[in-house]
């Protein structure tokens, strides 16, 4: 059991009466008075001092102790002083095992986390401190979806001081808080003269990710990962099993987004395209490491490369081929709606119009849950209203057929 040590006092026997006294030690009137001694769950003796005149602040962090310890809920009070820089690299550490994943990851939290919070220590981070960031991001005008990302991924961070017991509570997680909430944006897939015209300005070696992107709805990094070997043509498939995309600004191989390979339904259409290109673009071998930098080495048969036979990459393919291809048609390029994803947004609306169900096209588009992709793409499926009224119909006949079916 833990006690309260007053520093500037100590009880003696007075060697005449006998009688137990208190008397001044050498250190009264120094330093703090009431020094708090107890042993932590591990053995190990803690102690904390406090000044004069706040001995029942002393005793109630002693009984505080005492009961955090029986009910299993110490902390020890210097293991707050940790930075929130500290904690948050190492909570990145097990945050994915994806490599691509946690260098986005600790963009974002070089960017605009740490220099809020980086040099703060976990337990001086109180909600008045988060709600401070919140107005401050607003301030800069960030985006609502951008704000949720970032406040999960602070959250986040938290949560794991939570668990590693350097904190008691997560400062997000209090009624005075409100998450911003990601804003709800409805995809508006491309009309298809706008995909023609964008597949007639590029340049002849890149004019092949339009039925792949359209056609397929493979993502970015597929497409310029994609090999004409992915194609088993007597199953009319094509297998979707990598992706080139940027690990410290070195491209690398590595398995489609969440490390799930599909396949994809191929057209006559599609087949007939990359037909048509290989007979002016032979296939390219491209040796990359797979996954990381440091890697294995891997060699593809890509079908698209750069003239020098170099592999394309994301941010280079976007400002070097795909964003000039609109001022060459004549176009005008909106950042958040003509990426290469755009593609994929115009595939699915396509499959959707032809009655593919929601669990089919979130397989073909890599989805690892089709609620996701009918929260994505429901504004885009078929009325069921006509369906519905004949149903009813059938039930409670009409007497006459209404001039204008939708007025029945």
């Amino acid at each position: 059991m833990g006690h309260v040590q007053d520093r500037w006092w100590k009880e003696v026997e007075d060697p005449d009466t006998r009688e137990v006294v208190r008397v001044k030690t050498s250190l009264y009137g120094t330093g703090l008075r009431y020094k708090v001694r107890y042993i932590d769950p591990e053995g190990v003796e803690r102690s904390k001092s406090f000044p004069d005149r706040q001995k029942k602040k002393a005793e109630d962090f002693l009984i505080e102790m005492e009961s955090d310890k029986r009910e299993g809920k110490y902390i020890d009070p210097n293991a707050g002083k940790v930075l929130f820089k500290v904690q948050a690299e190492s909570w990145l550490n097990g945050y994915s095992p994806d490599a691509a994943t946690r260098q986005t990851v600790r963009s974002r939290l070089r960017s605009q986390i740490y220099p809020y919070f980086g040099h703060r220590s976990l337990v001086s981070i109180k909600p008045q401190l988060v709600r401070d960031w919140l107005g401050e991001m607003q301030e800069k005008g960030l985006s609502l979806t951008y704000q949720a990302l970032l406040f999960e991924t602070f959250s986040s961070v938290m949560n794991s001081a939570v668990d590693d017991k350097r904190i008691h509570q997560n400062p997000c997680n209090v009624k005075s808080i409100k998450r911003p909430q990601r804003s709800p944006r409805k995809v508006v897939p491309w009309p298809e003269s706008r995909l023609h015209k964008i597949q007639l300005a590029l340049d002849a070696r890149f004019k092949i990710v339009a039925p792949l992107g359209a056609g397929c709805g493979l993502r970015q990094g597929e497409i310029l990962a994609f090999s004409p070997e992915d194609i088993d043509r007597e199953a009319m498939v094509l297998n979707v099993q990598r992706q080139v995309r940027l690990i410290d600004r070195a491209p690398v191989f590595s398995l489609p987004k969440r490390n799930k390979e599909r396949q994809v339904p191929l057209s006559q259409g599609v087949l007939d395209a990359v037909d048509d290109y290989l007979e002016m673009f032979p296939p390219t071998a491209v040796t990359l490491p797979w996954d990381k930098p440091n890697g294995e080495l891997v060699t593809v048969n890509l079908l698209m490369v750069r003239a020098d036979g170099k592999v394309c990459h994301g941010d280079l393919f976007n400002k070097v081929v795909w964003v000039p291809a609109f001022k060459q048609a004549g176009l005008i390029y909106t950042k958040r709606q003509d990426g290469m994803h755009a593609m994929r947004h115009l595939y699915a609306s396509v499959l959707l119009a032809q009655g593919v169900s929601i669990k089919e096209l979130a397989e073909y588009l890599g989805h690892e849950d089709p609620g996701f992709t009918l929260r994505t793409y429901t504004h885009l499926m078929p009325s069921s209203h006509e369906r519905a009224r004949k149903a009813v119909d059938g039930v409670f006949r009409a007497r006459k057929t209404p001039s204008n079916p939708r007025t029945a």
